[in-house]
């Protein structure tokens, strides 16, 4: 079995311009722990805070709600990880389009198929999915539609925005990793096929040495149902193993955001993020 171990520092700081209070945030940094990832050890340090609680979401995701009462104008979020991956078990084969037809599996996936205003498909985004829907499986039409939308779509930052909608990207071509998988999710739950939103990082460098250090980004990428989970990269159409880190899980991006939150004040703040992966095995 193959195992990498990394240690991920994600800095998130914002800067007002004059003073804010009673900063009120939830933040979704930490690396889960599942078959085939093992989150070794994972903190958090913000600067100020006045109070924090840790919790679960309704997706398993582990949340840290914290608060900033007293004025200031700067915050600060370091989250520190360290992931072991491993390789993943080949899938079993797939049970085909008849096993989505069963009303305990639509039932226990019901959340993974509704549709959200991010992934609701206008008139592109149906006949993406047509053009696969006679596929023998859903796994084949899933990486298939992978496939399409990644030759169609151009990767470019600055076309849309963090409340674009998947139809929206389709239809400009363009986007990030976020709009890759929105889509994805819309044309997957057009044809009946629960899907779901993976946030977490991909690491930059794929044959990084031992000690080291390399700057990345957040990612995103989707699992849809097949008998089990499966994961796909429309964005990048490479196997998700050892270089993706999970983090958290949702319907669409709107589940799932790394920092949101709310201050009191009418300071304007400037965002500023960083990661840095630094493969340690």
């Amino acid at each position: 079995m193959t195992v990498r171990r990394y240690r991920i520092i994600h800095r998130t700081s914002f800067t007002y311009d004059v003073s804010v209070r009673a900063s009120h945030n939830e933040l979704r940094m930490t690396p889960l722990t599942e078959p085939g990832q093992t989150t070794l050890e994972s903190r958090l340090r913000i600067r100020p805070m006045t109070w924090s609680h840790v919790y679960r979401d309704h997706w398993g995701t582990h949340v840290t709600s914290m608060e900033s009462l007293l004025d200031h104008d700067r915050l600060e979020v370091e989250a520190i990880s360290t992931v072991e991956r491993a390789d993943a078990l080949p899938p079993a084969d797939s049970p085909g389009w008849e096993s989505l037809s069963d009303e305990a599996v639509a039932d226990h996936n019901y959340e993974w198929l509704m549709m959200t205003p991010r992934t609701l498909p206008g008139d592109g985004m149906a006949e993406l999915a047509s053009s696969v829907r006679s596929l023998p499986t859903p796994r084949e039409a899933a990486y298939a539609l992978c496939d399409r939308i990644n030759e169609v779509m151009t990767y470019q930052h600055g076309i849309t925005g963090v409340h674009s909608s998947g139809e929206e990207a389709w239809r400009e071509r363009t986007g990030v990793c976020q709009d890759f998988a929105h889509i994805t999710l819309g044309a997957l739950r057009t044809l009946g096929v629960p899907a779901r939103y993976v946030s977490g990082y991909l690491a930059p460098k794929r044959d990084s040495s031992v000690g080291e250090t390399s700057i990345g980004e957040s990612h995103a990428w989707v699992e849809f149902w097949d008998g089990e989970w499966l994961p796909a990269d429309p964005t990048n159409l490479t196997p998700v193993g050892l270089d993706h880190v999970v983090v958290a899980r949702g319907r669409d991006y709107e589940d799932v955001p790394p920092f949101k939150g709310v201050y009191s004040g009418a300071g304007i703040a400037q965002l500023d993020v960083s990661v840095k992966f630094i493969r340690l095995s």
